[in-house]
């Protein structure tokens, strides 16, 4: 369901010459260049989109959910008729990096090709190379659900031309080798942006919100990743946003949901050395000029809190703890959790109605589940519990109510999500 979404740096001296671990050199489809490949498609978070709940790796048919309708994943494991077997390494650039077919089609951006142009060519043929020894799997394409004229694909021509700047990555000189190392995997094969930017209404990316926080799937909010204190990484450590992407979690936070798909399928098998980059490079993103740590909203004057304050207690206390403070590695803290006082409360609002799932690593194997709460919990008792939890404790932010927490149940009630959830893909994995 996601367009989930992370060089060779010539001219800028030796020293920002990254080393990509694991690196190609040789010019032939050798040993290297196809771990190197396995690497990077772990990176680039492949697995997460390109393989169907209980499908076969890489096959697609995943539903991604968009504003406009559903696009469904497309198989790239190397069958011949159905996936990508035909595909010279040329096609596959030409997707990766210009946003079009072997057939010469315009690919719609839930492919985040926006991204992926930053790819370097030397990465790009070795992801080819390592997908080109996958199990080949006979699955169809199935056809988009998009209403006219987005479901001509022409029209992507001029989508690109306004909104598309093609182009690889290009360090800067005047920072270092990890801030380049975090910044070309942030902005491109990671394609963090893709959720966490805001974008307009035509799904393009509003660049002067960059990593800001943004809607992605169906009422689902990726929270803001700027050095803002209230709903970004501001009271982070690089250390504690290695140990999250690495583990799952961390002394502020755990991740669940879309975000523990991301993990599992994708950044727990990066190296330490590429972790650090890319909390180096999100570190160094200022917060906008206009956040601040007050009070989204006069709370008093909007709300009764004590309503909230007393569903909280009745059902959130046994883990979370009557501060908010959780447990350490094992309940995540509500209290000045980003995530918690992120500007739109959908993923909060979805945690409690459907519950959640903690993500399981190696390094932290206990997979412990947030139940679900939508039959015990009706729209307006779980509006109070959400507005006191985003402004009790020191946190602050805007204000919900019933008819948002509406919208949020009666998706998840149409997707099924409430009554099975789904175990992790898993179709990666280099480590």
């Amino acid at each position: 369901m996601r367009v989930r979404k992370f060089v060779t740096f010539l001219g800028v001296g030796l020293g920002l010459a990254l080393s990509f671990a694991p690196r190609a050199w040789s010019q032939g489809t050798t040993y290297s260049l196809i771990a190197a490949g396995r690497y990077l498609v772990d990176a680039g978070d492949c697995a997460s989109c390109h393989t169907d709940t209980a499908g076969k790796p890489f096959a697609g048919g995943r539903a991604i959910q968009t504003p406009f309708g559903v696009i469904y994943s497309s198989n790239i494991t190397p069958d011949s008729e159905t996936g990508i077997g035909k595909w010279s390494e040329k096609d596959f650039y030409d997707a990766m990096h210009h946003g079009m077919s072997r057939t010469g089609k315009y690919l719609y951006p839930a492919f985040p090709y926006p991204w992926f142009t930053k790819v370097s060519a030397d990465d790009v043929r070795a992801i080819k190379a390592y997908l080109d020894t996958i199990p080949p799997v006979r699955q169809r394409n199935r056809r988009s659900k998009l209403p006219w004229p987005l479901s001509v694909r022409s029209v992507m021509a001029g989508w690109n031309a306004l909104y598309f700047q093609e182009g690889v990555f290009q360090p800067d000189a005047n920072k270092s080798v990890a801030w380049n190392r975090g910044a070309y995997l942030v902005q491109g094969l990671g394609h963090c942006g893709a959720c966490h930017t805001a974008t307009n209404a035509v799904g393009a990316p509003k660049k002067h919100q960059r990593l800001m926080g943004g809607d992605f799937g169906k009422h689902w909010y990726a929270p803001n990743l700027t050095r803002d204190l209230g709903d970004g990484l501001g009271n982070w450590s690089v250390e504690e946003i290695v140990e999250y992407l690495k583990t799952g979690s961390n002394g502020k936070d755990a991740a669940g949901g879309p975000m523990a798909e991301v993990v599992e399928n994708s950044t727990q098998y990066l190296s330490d050395s590429d972790l650090d980059a890319m909390a180096t490079y999100l570190k160094d993103i200022p917060a906008h000029e206009n956040s601040s740590s007050a009070p989204a909203v006069a709370v008093a004057d909007r709300t009764d809190l004590t309503r909230g304050q007393a569903l909280y207690d009745d059902n959130c206390t046994g883990c979370h703890m009557v501060n908010g403070a959780g447990l350490a590695q094992v309940f995540p803290s509500l209290k000045e959790s980003s995530a918690v006082q992120a500007k739109v409360p959908d993923t909060l609002i979805h945690f409690i109605l459907a519950g959640a799932r903690k993500a399981v690593t190696p390094g932290k194997p206990t997979g412990l589940s947030m139940p679900a709460f939508s039959g015990k919990l009706d729209d307006g008792e779980l509006a109070d519990l959400v507005n006191y939890i985003r402004n009790a404790w020191g946190n602050h932010a805007p204000l919900t109510d019933a008819s948002a927490v509406s919208k949020v149940r009666k998706e998840i009630e149409r997707s099924g999500e409430l009554n099975a959830r789904q175990p992790p893909v898993q179709a990666g994995g280099s480590s």
